[in-house]
């Protein structure tokens, strides 16, 4: 395997620095505006027969929506399965729906836990990041979403949420070594993430990340330009504006949580005029991803979700 050294010393203009455009304009200012995406788990909350990809890619076509965030679990995959030829033709058949409708895919989100005392749980979790960042790569997908994992004290996740997303640590250890496990396996991933050219959007996602003082401890522990924040704007419980301004400098992806018809587990009402206030002055320019997380069917939820959202970001 290449090395991230040896990867990046090939780049003929590594380390060279380009003369300035005489009358160009800062990055942020000549950014244009906030493009959409919808979440594959707008159509799929896990507790009803999956819908496809290709007609999650189709009705963001018909949306007018430029980006499409596949879930990982939606796939018509075995999610710990190999990266086999059959798993490599089905990826390059949704790469093709993509291309074809106009859309462009946007984001694998994928799930993994590295808060275990088990070393060998957290290298299968590793082994299944490392295979996702190579889906991602297949797919022409800039960046998988990444979860830290979390203690599993409270094992539905039913009961997790009626908990408000707070769990003891696991008896004899400590949030330190939470931490500890989680920076070591992101910092395995990271080689390869920068091999293929794929962010790790690390999201505010319950667990270690559940608050933002955990994203921070993360984010600068590894800092690396293949390693940014994923904000989920349903996942802070309280007090969200606060801590989705902090994160954004650092945000490569958002995913914007609506609840049309009560949510299937809380229902927040987000001021989403404000949240794209926020981002704006950070110079977030990257894509805003729907997750419709409403008990309302998703053909008449999500096309009014993006409406919203639409409006908001306008």
């Amino acid at each position: 395997m290449v090395t991230r050294r040896q990867f990046l010393a090939t780049g003929a203009l590594a380390g060279v620095a380009l003369p300035a455009i005489a009358g160009a304009a800062p990055a942020k200012a000549a950014a244009g505006r906030v493009k959409l995406g919808i979440s594959s788990y707008s159509y799929w909350h896990f507790k009803t027969e999956k819908v496809s990809i290709e007609t999650v890619i189709d009705r963001s076509a018909a949306l007018g929506v430029e980006g499409v965030d596949i879930l990982h679990r939606q796939m018509d995959v075995e999610e710990l399965g190999p990266l086999d030829a059959a798993t490599h033709a089905y990826c390059m058949k949704l790469k093709r729906r993509a291309f074809q409708a106009g859309v462009s895919l946007i984001c694998l989100s994928i799930h993994q836990d590295f808060v275990s005392p088990n070393p060998a749980e957290r290298a299968k979790w590793i082994a299944h990041t490392e295979k996702c960042i190579e889906l991602a790569y297949a797919l022409g997908i800039p960046c998988i979403r990444l979860n830290s994992g979390r203690w599993k004290t409270i094992a539905s996740f039913d009961d997790l949420m009626k908990a408000r997303g707070i769990e003891p640590v696991l008896p004899g250890h400590t949030e330190n070594d939470g931490f500890k496990w989680c920076l070591e396996s992101i910092h395995r991933c990271l080689e390869l993430a920068a091999q293929r050219g794929v962010v790790l959007a690390l999201e505010n996602h319950w667990g270690l990340t559940a608050t933002v003082e955990g994203m921070e401890r993360i984010l600068n522990a590894l800092d690396s330009p293949w390693l940014g924040a994923l904000i989920d704007t349903g996942n802070f419980l309280e007090d969200p504006y606060d801590k989705i301004a902090r994160l954004a400098p650092r945000a490569v992806l958002v995913q914007a949580k609506t609840y049309p018809g009560g949510g299937e587990w809380y229902t927040l009402d987000l001021d989403y005029p404000r949240i794209a206030s926020i981002l704006r002055e950070a110079g977030y320019r990257g894509y805003v991803s729907l997750e419709m997380e409403g008990k309302e069917a998703p053909e008449t939820a999500v096309p009014k979700s993006v409406d919203l959202l639409r409006k908001a970001f306008a």
